[in-house]
């Protein structure tokens, strides 16, 4: 983030309030106080402050809390940058003084800015259409977790119960067929009361190819156990609730993929992402939202670097040497490029 800037704003943003340090390019200080978290206030800083010369403002969080003073920011018609948290660490133990306060945080933003223009990120300008993707692919992220947690319990109480079901029916727990089995029939005693014929109704509706080896599978377990262990009868009414609830989640996944789909078609890189192998639509939203249109990186090496795939040179004298994998980067774009790699194998 290099320009000419005559004055450099941090602000370490808060959920109810931030607070703002203005800096001028010799260091010295033009503002230092709390900031009320709503548009008059923000707009009042800003405007003050740019009767000293361009403003470049710089927040600790461009979304969630710092969307609000970001939007006004721009609004201002003032240049938004972010100051990554790992490198705002590392750039406040170089000064003085060992407390944690909001102060301190906000002058280290503005010093880093003014001082280190390099360890800025730029926030792209005015994409209203990477907003709400950030908003649905959130959403995204929270079913995912939730789906995954539901999942985990129904394992989870079937190992209890009947670890034989459990091999069966664990692995594809999130099968429609396996869902419906469960909601409707419940656990071991639900699923043996209704018999092979009625669980081969349910299966082949919603598993046609692979309905009637599942019903094997499924009578084959319950063969293998006759003790009840305790618990079984709750598992029971429980087990269809969360076949329930996961099956919901999993629907509600689908809707927000396919509205994720409609706005990638919106986008002119959405087209040559989704071209990539093993890149799908929740892949391609992710790499957007991480990288934005790519101006950012002067070469593809930048890229890498910055997700953390580029491989790092430790050396020292004659006897440490070589190329090591590095440990930093951007964790959600390399999970990103990860899977897209694993997917096209």
């Amino acid at each position: 983030m290099h320009g000419d800037y005559q004055v450099f704003l941090g602000l370490d943003v808060g959920k109810d309030g931030h607070h703002a340090v203005a800096l001028n390019r010799e260091g010295k200080r033009l503002h230092d106080a709390a900031l009320v978290n709503t548009e008059a206030k923000l707009r009042q800083v800003f405007d003050k402050l740019a009767r000293h010369g361009r403003v470049l403002v710089v927040v600790d969080q461009p979304a969630s809390i710092g969307a609000l003073p970001v939007a006004v920011a721009r609004a201002c018609g003032h240049q938004v940058a972010y100051l990554p948290g790992l490198a705002m660490r590392r750039i406040a133990d170089l000064h003085p003084g060992a407390a944690k306060t909001d102060a301190r945080d906000a002058y280290v933003i503005a010093d880093a800015a003014r001082s280190l223009p390099h360890t800025l990120r730029r926030v792209d300008v005015g994409d209203d259409a990477l907003a709400e993707l950030e908003v649905l692919v959130g959403f995204d992220d929270d079913l995912a977790g939730e789906a995954t947690r539901l999942a985990n319990r129904i394992r989870g109480l079937l190992t209890q119960i009947h670890p034989a079901l459990e091999r069966v029916l664990g692995p594809k727990v999130q099968h429609k067929a396996v869902l419906e089995l469960l909601s409707r029939c419940g656990g071991p005693a639900g699923l043996r009361k209704a018999g092979r014929r009625k669980l081969a109704a349910i299966a082949g509706k919603n598993a046609p190819r692979m309905g009637e080896r599942l019903v094997e599978q499924i009578m084959t377990a319950l063969d293998e156990q006759t003790v009840m262990v305790p618990g079984t009868t709750a598992a029971e009414t429980i087990l269809p609730r969360l076949a329930d609830s996961l099956r919901d989640v999993l629907q509600q996944r689908d809707q927000v993929a396919a509205e994720v789909e409609r706005m990638l078609d919106a986008h002119p890189l959405a087209s040559v992402l989704t071209s990539m192998p093993g890149i799908g639509v929740r892949t391609a939203a992710r790499i957007l939202l991480e990288v934005g249109d790519g101006t950012a990186f002067a070469t593809p090496g930048h890229l890498a670097a910055y997700a953390g795939l580029a491989p790092v040179t430790r050396r020292s004298g004659s006897s440490i040497r070589g190329e090591h994998p590095p440990r930093g980067g951007n964790k959600q774009l390399k999970r990103a490029f990860f899977l897209a790699a694993f997917a096209a194998l």
